[in-house]
C-alpha cells in the first residue's frame, strides 16, 4: 500500500544519483552539482556512496543538505535512514533487497522513501511495503550494470508503469535524446549518474531533460 505523506507536492521528474566516488573526490563532484542547482531546476538527489564509512557519509550528508539552494529539490541517502534522520535529508534510496520502507517508517515517518525494482515481484513488494516511488532500470545498455545481464528494454518499462500508480523513474543508459521515448512509455521522470557527471554542461543537460519531463 502506498504511503503518501499529507500534503506532499510531487515529486521532482530529474533524478540525480551521485556517482559513488565519494571515498576518492571527498563528494567534490556531489557538492558542486547541488551548488549549480537552483529552484527553477528541481531535482531529487541520491547520495549514494556505498564505499564510504558512516562517520564520513554523515559528513558528506551535513555538507550536501548545506549545498542544497533549492527548497523545490529533495536530497535523500542510500539506505542510510539514521543518517537521513541526523542530517536533516527529505529520504531514503533503498536497494531492491534492503529493509523495507515499512519497517523504517516505525522510527521514520516523515521521510520519503523510494525503491529500486527489477521484476514484477520486486514491485509488488516496494508497493506493499509503502514505497513513495521507485526507480526501474537499467532501461537502456549501461557498461556500469552490462555484467548483471541485458539492458530491460522500454518494453518492461511500460509493463512495470502501467502495472502500479506510483511515479516510475527510468535509469539505466538515460541521455536528452531517449528521454522522450522512456516518458512515452509512462514513466514519471528519468534518473542518471553519468549524464550528469560534466560540471560544464550540467545546466545544460538539465534544461535539455525539463523540454521532455515538464513540456
Amino acid at each position: 500500500m502506498r504511503h503518501k505523506q499529507k500534503n506532499q507536492p510531487p515529486l521532482p521528474r530529474l533524478y540525480l544519483i551521485s556517482n559513488g566516488n565519494g571515498n576518492s573526490d571527498g563528494g567534490a563532484l556531489l557538492l558542486e552539482q547541488l551548488h549549480l542547482l537552483t529552484a527553477f531546476l528541481p531535482c531529487i538527489i541520491q547520495i549514494r556512496e556505498k564505499k564510504l564509512e558512516a562517520k564520513e557519509l554523515m559528513d558528506l550528508a551535513l555538507k550536501a543538505r548545506a549545498a542544497k539552494s533549492s527548497d523545490k529539490s529533495l536530497l535523500l541517502i542510500n539506505e542510510r535512514a539514521d543518517i537521513a534522520l541526523a542530517a536533516g535529508l527529505d529520504g531514503v534510496h533503498l536497494p531492491e533487497k534492503a529493509c523495507s520502507a515499512m519497517a523504517l517508517r516505525t522510527f521514520a515517518p516523515g521521510l520519503i522513501y523510494g525503491c529500486s525494482v527489477h521484476s514484477a515481484l520486486s514491485l509488488r513488494i516496494a508497493e506493499e511495503s509503502g514505497a513513495d516511488y521507485l526507480l526501474f532500470g537499467p532501461v537502456f545498455d549501461t557498461p556500469s550494470k552490462r555484467k548483471y545481464g541485458p539492458p530491460q528494454g522500454l518494453e518492461n518499462l511500460e509493463a512495470l508503469c502501467q502495472a502500479t500508480s506510483l511515479p516510475v523513474f527510468a535509469v539505466g543508459g538515460i541521455n536528452p535524446e531517449n528521454a522522450a521515448r522512456c516518458i512515452a512509455k509512462g514513466a514519471y521522470g528519468i534518473a542518471g549518474i553519468s549524464i550528469f557527471q560534466d560540471t560544464t554542461r550540467f545546466i545544460k543537460t538539465i534544461e535539455q531533460f525539463n523540454i521532455y519531463l515538464n513540456p
